[in-house]
């Protein structure tokens, strides 16, 4: 039957399913959707609203492209849900598109997820060592910290802690030596509190003694064994690992002065570690070391030439993957309070009666010392003689020029059996690039205002020492109230021995005065044989494997490509679905 004849009153003889599809196109108002429909379907909508006025004839152009409805909803998924009164079922490119969709999504979380893991910092790996420098005149403990991750065989260590023990050094513990351990409990606790908990026990922890118990042990070797016993019975105490407490050489802390100044100063081969660098830049490969201590000195570089004159005084090291010859003696009884003791000893020897007038002391300043234990020491055991009085009242005179003059007799510089010497007959290559001075050197040098940048010629040095012994006691005193009264009164003497030591012993001259540079801490870490004796030690503490990325570096790149590759697709093949050629879109079966 012809319904849209019977709703509109007219006659058709178009075929039922072309007479069913426009009756269901006016009763449901879909007419007004037809504009969405391919160009077949703006004809037809023409024909059903002038079929409203007119003859219900149906334009020959519309049967072969309304032959059926399933070619109509074929053709346009709105006018099947006008007809029908259901949606179209989704398209096998849609269900594709989505499920890629679904796929990149999950992707790019995934890719996200790996890359937030695979670039978060890796937990620390940090191991402690702990050395106490047992000097002369007092004692300081050291806390140094690596990674377990070691470069070319040696570590990376650098300074974390310092603590300077209470009391004398304990070579002065000679008369008690049961009180030479307890002193260093208090910062033994202080190291505790430093390195975590945790890791107490295999922290390990060194001391050495130095030129104080070198002395000692020729003094009286019985009391420097009970000295050692008592320090290893408190440091075995400790919770940390106990290495070892023996008395160094002179040898070894030149050496391993050397190595921490050259280590700190970028001189050795590193990497990673440049911000840690000090200015100091030397002409040749590595930089010398002068060090001055309160009992002993040393000197230590690499010369251009190594000769065979005094093999004794060549050591050889391997360090980040390089070998160096060092040239290095350590001069004992030449430190600065031993030198003082040397210098007074030798006045002594003209002295007629209790008084002597020190040029090396400022004006106004009076000292009385002991001749009884004046001679005890081994440094001015050789002056010994008998004195008609038994103590020495020191006045000072404030006179550098005679003051130079007495020092210089400290160095015996007629005697040289080798090609070129320093002093007392002890062979000394010509010197070489840079040098580094540090303990004393920078105590003395910095309280003179002289340690500046931009180094001082030996004229200007030599002038502001002068000046500074010409300062009469009082006014010294009240300026520098702060400081005590035996290191203030003894600076002046210092600067003076520093003076001839540097010019007359080791011969530096005006034209290579300014290669010395005084150093007291570069970075964070303090110049000193300390940190070269860790940087050895560590050789002997196995290196554990760093914590592994999640990922290697080939798997993480591998990924990133996959990830960038599926993005890629989705974004291709929905632009090739949403922007078809014009010829796709003109809808003809």
């Amino acid at each position: 039957m012809c319904f849209v004849c019977r709703a509109k009153g007219c006659l058709s003889a178009g075929p039922a399913a072309l007479n069913s599809l426009t009756w269901l196109l006016w009763h449901k108002g879909c007419e007004t959707d037809l504009h969405k429909a391919p160009q077949g379907h703006f004809q037809l909508r023409r024909w059903l609203w002038a079929g409203r006025e007119g003859p219900c004839v149906m334009p020959a152009p519309l049967f072969p492209f309304l032959a059926t409805t399933a070619q109509l909803s074929q053709h346009s998924p709105v006018l099947q849900e006008c007809v029908t009164g259901t949606k179209p079922k989704m398209s096998t490119t849609r269900k594709i598109l989505l499920i890629l969709g679904f796929l990149s999504t999950l992707a790019a979380i995934a890719l996200i997820t790996v890359a937030v893991t695979q670039n978060q910092p890796l937990p620390k790996n940090i191991k402690y060592g702990i050395v106490l420098d047992a000097g002369s005149s007092h004692t300081n403990l050291y806390v140094y910290e690596w990674p377990a991750e070691k470069e070319n065989d040696t570590g990376v260590v650098q300074q974390v802690e310092v603590c300077k023990v209470e009391g004398p050094g304990i070579s002065g513990y000679s008369q008690t030596t049961e009180k030479a351990g307890p002193s260093l409990v208090q910062c033994l606790r202080q190291a505790e509190g430093v390195i975590p908990l945790k890791q107490h026990q295999e922290t390990p922890v060194y001391l050495g003694a130095t030129a104080g118990m070198r002395l000692l042990r020729l003094e009286n070797k019985d009391a420097a064994e009970k000295v050692l016993s008592s320090v290893e019975k408190t440091l075995r105490s400790a919770p940390f690992n106990f290495q070892g407490a023996r008395i160094i050489s002179g040898q070894e802390e030149g050496a391993y002065g050397w190595i921490t100044i050259n280590y700190l100063l970028g001189n050795f081969k590193q990497s990673g570690w440049k911000k840690f660098l000090h200015s100091l830049k030397s002409v040749s490969e590595t930089s010398g070391a002068l060090d001055l201590g309160g009992a002993s000195t040393q000197i230590t570089f690499v010369p251009d030439e190594i000769s065979s004159e005094s093999p004794q005084n060549l050591l050889y090291f391997r360090l980040y993957g390089k070998d160096y010859r060092v040239y290095t003696h350590s001069f004992l009884c030449y430190g600065k309070d031993q030198a003082l003791q040397q210098k007074l000893a030798r006045d002594l020897q003209s002295t007629e009666n209790s008084s002597l007038f020190d040029p090396c002391f400022h004006q106004g300043y009076q000292r009385t010392i002991s001749v009884s234990n004046f001679f005890k020491n081994p440094c001015t055991s050789v002056e010994k003689k008998q004195f008609p009085f038994s103590q020495l009242h020191i006045e000072g005179e404030g006179n550098y020029e005679k003051c130079r003059r007495n020092i210089q007799n400290l160095f015996n510089k007629t005697d040289c059996p080798y090609s070129s010497c320093s002093f007392n007959g002890i062979y000394l290559p010509p010197l070489q690039g840079d040098f580094g001075a540090f303990s004393a050197f920078y105590f003395v040098m910095n309280f003179l205002n002289l340690t500046s940048d931009d180094p001082f010629t030996l004229d200007e040095v030599a002038s502001a020492i002068k000046k500074f012994c010409a300062r009469p006691w009082h006014e010294v005193k009240l300026q520098y109230h702060q400081i005590k009264e035996k290191y203030l009164s003894e600076y002046c003497f210092s600067g003076a021995y520093i003076l001839s030591l540097l010019e007359n012993g080791y011969e530096f001259t005006t034209e290579n005065w300014k290669r010395i540079h005084f150093l007291g801490k570069i970075g964070s870490s303090d110049a000193g044989w300390t940190l070269g004796y860790m940087l050895n030690l560590t050789n002997m503490i196995p290196a554990e494997e760093p914590p592994a990325p999640p990922l290697s570096y080939g798997s993480y790149v591998g990924l990133m490509v996959l990830c960038s590759l599926v993005l890629v697709s989705v974004i291709l093949l929905a632009w090739l679905l949403f922007h078809k050629p014009k010829c796709l879109q003109k809808g003809v079966v």
